[in-house]
């Protein structure tokens, strides 16, 4: 299997055989783990200049919390959040690259239509708004399409898979065919989904067959970020769990991970530098 790191944005190849850092700008006040300030106008443009300047490859902006028993705000208040941030960093940064981190279709194509936004990254596969995976193919725009069941309010106890493994990787086999039945030609990029549907067990299961999912040939992204399967094995809260991070994104990047989303961009810069020169 040939493994295709590149994708296309903006007309131009994107490589990953390097791997890069996306970083998390979550504009909602109910994440798992966010530094404040981004609220402000100074304090989101102080937080993405840095992460730019730490090494960030790619913004990747959430305006709907979807930890664990997150209830979803509404698509009005959802569309406030993220034009909000996209004007204030397509007027500020106008080339770096953005995500937009939602399971809405006419979110995903308003940000696409009016703000240029070039990945969008949908936590559900599809599965929350029916419309998402026909509007991705029609936007024909890179799609980061990850596992879970269900929504974050069930999905802790929808973890009882056949086998964990077989199950994921068909998962993604089913999603992609329908992707490309659709007609989407642009590039998709697996997140496997850690923390999502997934008991602490399952995601170090999954962390360690990592390797497996290059059969797609496509990118992986790997979000594991300060989450609880770091704190529930080290005993931390999120706020504490930035050395786990590191530990458990050395982990990922020697199984094949091609992005690393990350609240911590400098941290995440320096741990793929170490690895390469393994």
């Amino acid at each position: 299997m040939v493994i295709n790191k590149n994708i296309v944005l903006r007309g131009k190849i994107f490589d990953f055989s390097t791997p890069v850092v996306m970083a998390i700008i979550n504009i909602t006040p109910d994440s798992f783990y966010s530094k404040k300030g981004f609220e402000t106008k100074a304090g989101l443009l102080k937080r993405v200049e840095k992460a730019v300047n730490d090494g960030a490859k790619i913004i990747d902006i959430g305006g709907c919390s979807t930890r664990p028993n997150a209830e979803f705000v509404d698509e009005e208040e959802e569309i406030k959040r993220v034009v909000k941030a996209l004007k204030i960093i397509r007027k500020n940064f106008p080339d770096v690259i953005i995500s937009v981190d939602t399971f809405r279709a006419n979110i995903a194509e308003m940000a696409v239509n009016q703000y240029q936004v070039d990945i969008i990254n949908d936590i559900s596969g599809g599965a929350i708004d029916k419309n998402m995976l026909p509007t991705i193919a029609k936007l024909n725009i890179p799609y980061i399409l990850m596992h879970t069941r269900g929504t974050p309010q069930n999905m802790q106890q929808l973890t009882d898979y056949k086998d964990l493994i077989p199950d994921i990787l068909k998962y993604f086999a089913e999603k992609i065919e329908t992707l490309r039945y659709s007609g989407l030609t642009s590039d998709i990029i697996l997140d496997l989904g850690y923390g999502f549907a997934k008991t602490i067990e399952q995601n170090y299961e999954l962390l360690t067959n990592q390797k497996i999912f290059e059969c797609f040939g496509l990118p992986i992204l790997t979000g594991i970020s300060r989450k609880s399967m770091i704190n529930r094995v080290l005993g931390t809260t999120p706020e504490q769990a930035l050395n786990g991070t590191s530990v458990l994104n050395t982990i990922a990047l020697m199984n094949g991970a091609n992005i690393l989303r990350v609240h911590d961009v400098k941290e995440a810069v320096q741990t793929i530098k170490l690895v390469l020169n393994c």
